[in-house]
């Protein structure tokens, strides 16, 4: 390959490809031969211009993608690393992101991750230190050069600016108002911490898919977009139509649709491939940069036959619009629908029905105003009690009683650093399995959590719910949340936050508890 994946992205006559690589267990084998193989061909053919490698997909261990990236990269192949968060802690993830950059691996593929599932001896410890928001953000710094934190070994230098180009995965493919606007408003952070380039999840309901063309041009962000076009086995399309694999979607219809097809094996597999031309086609009809191919199996005759396919389609791409009208049941859409097009008008559909508002929500908002905002009636008496309890005999015994109080009302995991205000009064350290502050990941499913579906709901969903019963569902997510400062754990949150030392009494246009102004209490670096 000639060019560099940014570069063919930035080339606007191409319509990119890419092709994802599923390494699995092991480090040899005929299966890894083969993809191997698949890549030269399909390389010096120029029908792809980058492989995406995957990171430990379905929370199970694999091959690390950067053992074959590293392959391709001396084979002159142009790769896309994907980079998840679930399994490192942040400094093994800044360690990895030094490692790929100096192994002249620079795509990468930013996401959340799939909670972890069977590993030795049991499944495996979720990591989740950072988000998908958190990783763009350093990833961000490190291309300007990365300044080392004031504490540290070498604090205050500045390293050579890496030279990155990541992207970021958005999930359109959401029934459920909170869950499809959830991700929206994370898309805003992602964009806002450096995202060069999106890839979409797995999908087939063009409506979606135009949906963020058109969220895209509204808020006039300009950024390249590539759409998911997933080839999948029988025995893959039932897993992704029971919800088996997180963030992925084949309604109802669809799957009566490949089942009818896979009474032939052969036929089917020829169904599937003539489906994904057609949607490369749609794709690019809609504005899309390119497509991520995707699939069991797939081999390089496979990708010759998906090309013929969008060749045949690519210049009459609205005569297949009706062939991929698989909406979710009771699916919401971000906009209007258009019925003479089949897609999306610009009419912004608004939030549904009014929800009862929470009695207990207003109760906590109130208590939370009077003592932690400067003006509330018991903020100054709160300080001076901090103030004088910090460092002293009384401290553990008070901060053992704050937690009692607060595990009975929010289930408290003594974090230290307390986000509860902004999520509704719902705790993300205890109600989310993955920990996250900046937003929903992309494996929830018509509002259940992706880790304990039909049990509880996601925590994204259940903030966005509350917040609109008191018309407030804008305020989701607004701002960056950083990550958890693991030498705040078990420490008083109510003494860090009149201190100074929690991240609310950080913010800059956030009003300062008024001892923290004062506090001799050295506040920690946040680089």
């Amino acid at each position: 390959m000639n060019r560099t994946f940014r570069e063919s992205l930035a080339e606007s006559s191409l319509f990119v490809r890419t092709l994802e690589f599923v390494s699995g267990r092991g480090s040899r084998g005929k299966r890894l031969d083969d993809l191997m193989v698949l890549a030269q061909k399909a390389g010096q053919g120029d029908l792809i211009q980058a492989f995406s490698i995957t990171d430990n997909p379905g929370g199970h261990p694999a091959l690390a993608p950067d053992v074959l990236g590293e392959a391709l990269r001396d084979m002159e192949i142009e790769c896309l690393v994907h980079f998840t968060c679930k399994d490192k802690n942040r400094n093994q993830i800044e360690s990895r992101l030094h490692a790929l950059d100096r192994a002249c691996l620079p795509n990468i593929l930013v996401m959340t991750g799939d909670y972890t599932s069977y590993g030795f001896k049991g499944r495996a410890k979720p990591v989740f230190d950072l988000d998908s928001v958190h990783v763009l953000g350093l990833v961000t710094s490190m291309n300007h050069g990365h300044i080392v934190n004031g504490g540290a070994p070498g604090g205050g230098a500045t390293l050579p600016p890496s030279r990155f180009f990541q992207g970021a995965v958005i999930s359109p493919f959401k029934a459920v108002e909170a869950e499809a606007r959830a991700q929206y408003a994370k898309l805003r952070l992602k964009l806002a911490a450096g995202a060069g380039f999106l890839v979409t999840q797995v999908g087939y309901d063009v409506r979606k898919f135009d949906e963020l063309i058109r969220v895209l041009r509204r808020w006039n962000v300009k950024i390249h977009v590539i759409g998911n076009v997933y080839v999948p086995t029988l025995q893959v399309a039932r897993s992704i139509n029971r919800g088996a694999v997180p963030g992925c979607v084949i309604t109802d219809d669809l799957m009566a649709q490949i089942e009818k097809e896979w009474a032939n094996s052969a036929a089917g597999r020829q169904a599937g491939l003539q489906r994904a031309g057609q949607l490369m086609a749609i794709l690019n009809g809609l504005g899309y940069r390119g497509a991520h191919i995707g699939g069991p199996g797939l081999t390089y005759e496979d990708i010759l036959r998906i090309e013929e396919e969008f060749q045949t389609w690519k210049d009459s791409w609205t005569e297949l619009i009706p062939r991929f009208q698989f909406p979710q049941k009771h699916s919401y859409y971000i906009f209007t629908p258009d019925p003479e097009s089949g897609l999306n008008a610009e009419g912004l559909n608004l939030p549904g029905k009014p929800l009862p508002r929470s009695w207990a929500l207003r109760f906590y908002r109130a208590v939370h105003r009077w003592v932690f905002e400067p003006d509330g009636l018991l903020h100054m008496p709160a300080c001076w009690f901090f103030t004088k309890l910090d460092k002293s005999r009384l401290e553990r015994a008070t901060t053992s009683l704050e937690y009692y109080l607060k595990e009975i009302l929010f289930d408290c995991y003594r974090c230290g650093d307390c986000t509860l205000a902004q999520f509704a009064f719902l705790c993300p350290q205890s109600q989310c399995p993955k920990f996250l502050l900046n937003g929903a990941c992309g494996g929830s499913h018509e509002g259940w959590c992706e880790v304990y579906p039909q049990e509880r709901q996601c925590i994204y969903v259940r903030t966005y719910n509350r917040l609109r019963a008191f018309g407030e569902e804008d305020s989701l997510i607004t701002r960056e949340l950083p990550p958890r400062n693991w030498s705040l754990n078990e420490c008083s949150s109510w003494g860090n936050y009149f201190m100074g030392r929690d991240y609310v009494s950080r913010l800059v246009d956030y009003p300062q508890p008024a001892c923290a102004k004062s506090s001799s209490i050295k506040k920690e670096s946040r680089n």
